[in-house]
């Protein structure tokens, strides 16, 4: 077993710093004696030896604790998960038995929320472009709400729906001064289309204010604007919406000291602003519905790659190429997303270096994270982790270069299960009609 500082001189532990931050890693991240990293009970070696590599790693207990969180913070609120973050049919049934709601905005997430066992009535329908196919089958099933996002869908739908419907119209809230939801026209428009229609049951209205927001006043001040629509709709057309779904997009931390919205301060701020705005507008409370996706799965998940190379270049930079790459993580090229990456196999040892994790693909953009600190002993056959890869990993991962999709592996208690497995050749060439 390989002796560390903290065993020579156990009294530095209490000051170090963790090795794996736990405002990045999933809750039961942490190194076992031989240094390696352990999620759910389970070295990660463990996976990589069973599974290969790359590999999605969920934390079950992660994702449950976030998603028992924001329920018991919220109360009062409805937490809808958005699925579009990860899902699979296990994480349907993860959600479900938490006791959320579930937002989908495709037939094929719709379908693995019924396969999953979500109560259709619980289910949100989102979507800016939904088709006639995936309407239709949101109205056959019977999913408990759907938001529409232009007046064709609300055409569409209303043609689709043999029975009463219950729908949200999404708006935008204008937070410059004198700012309007319904302001344009759109808006107003789409609420009279709706109300025209009898089996179309307008209950509220939908807004999303983007991603990685840190600020809960942001909602705040979106409720106040939502309320003042609905006071409008009141006031014009004689209906009280029930409802406002506020969103997700809710931020979380990717590097160490990286900002991320506080759940308990949120629901403070919900209740103050409700209270607030529907005593000026003289408005019955609604319920506040809201969607974190990433805010649930985000931290619960971490990817695996083997190192395949070390190479240096003339200029002193050197790059770190691992077995993955932008096809089961875009978010890097798509958006300049940040990594908090580790050696997973071992103590680091020695001194650290500044490296560059590149993909498989040669590609400029075909990185994993840019001048990160790892140690200067890296060699092939290490294990790497890259942390917070649970939401818009998994579920926008491709086949570029036809190289399959990594295998999500769920882990708890000591126990690691197969959620989805890895995609084969043989199933890519199986759409291959040539």
């Amino acid at each position: 077993m390989t002796t560390t500082l903290v065993d020579v001189l156990p009294s530095i532990g209490y000051a170090a710093p963790p090795r794996f931050d736990p405002a990045i890693w999933p809750v039961t991240a942490h190194a076992d004696e031989e240094g390696r990293l352990c999620i759910g009970d389970v070295p990660l070696t463990d996976i990589a030896d069973e599974f290969r590599t790359p590999a999605y790693v969920i934390d079950e207990a992660d994702f449950r604790y976030r998603a028992r969180h924001y329920r018991q913070a919220l109360r009062g609120t409805e937490v809808v998960y958005a699925g579009k973050s990860l899902l699979s049919i296990a994480v349907a049934r993860w959600v479900r038995e938490e006791g959320l709601s579930l937002d989908v905005c495709s037939a094929g997430e719709l379908t693995t929320a019924i396969a999953g066992g979500v109560d259709r009535a619980r289910i949100v329908m989102h979507g800016n472009a939904k088709s006639i196919e995936e309407l239709r089958a949101a109205v056959r099933v019977g999913v408990g709400r759907i938001v529409v996002d232009s007046c064709m869908e609300i055409t569409y739908l209303a043609g689709l729906a043999s029975r009463r419907q219950r729908v949200l119209i999404r708006v935008t809230p204008d937070f410059s001064a004198n700012g309007d939801v319904l302001g344009g026209g759109q808006a107003a428009e789409a609420v009279a289309r709706v109300l025209a229609h009898p089996n179309l049951d307008l209950i509220g209205l939908h807004c999303h204010l983007g991603s990685q927001v840190t600020d809960p006043a942001s909602y705040g001040e979106a409720i106040r604007r939502m309320v003042a629509a609905t006071a409008d709709i009141r006031a014009k057309h004689g209906v009280i919406l029930t409802e406002l779904n506020i969103g997700g997009g809710h931020g979380i931390p990717y590097l160490p000291g990286d900002p991320e919205l506080d759940v308990d301060e949120l629901a403070g701020v919900i209740d103050e602003a409700l209270d607030a705005a529907c005593a000026v507008e003289r408005f019955p409370r609604p319920v506040v519905v809201v969607e974190p996706g990433r805010g649930i799965s985000g931290r619960a998940g971490v990817t695996l790659y083997r190192v395949c190379a070390v190479k240096t270049q003339p200029d002193g930079r050197t790059f770190v190429v691992v077995d993955g790459g932008m096809s089961d993580n875009p978010r890097v090229a798509l958006y300049g997303a940040k990594h908090t990456v580790a050696l997973a196999n071992r103590h680091p040892l020695g001194r650290r270096q500044r490296v560059t994790v590149a993909g498989r693909h040669c590609e400029a953009g075909d990185e994993i994270a840019r001048d990160i600190e790892l140690p200067a002993d890296l060699h092939p056959g290490d294990l790497l982790a890259v942390a917070c890869t649970g939401a818009y990993n998994h579920s926008m991962a491709s086949n570029y270069n036809m190289v399959g999709r990594p295998p999500l592996v769920a882990v708890k208690d000591g126990r690691t299960r197969e959620l989805v497995r890895r995609e084969t050749t043989a199933d890519l060439l199986a759409r291959d009609r040539g």
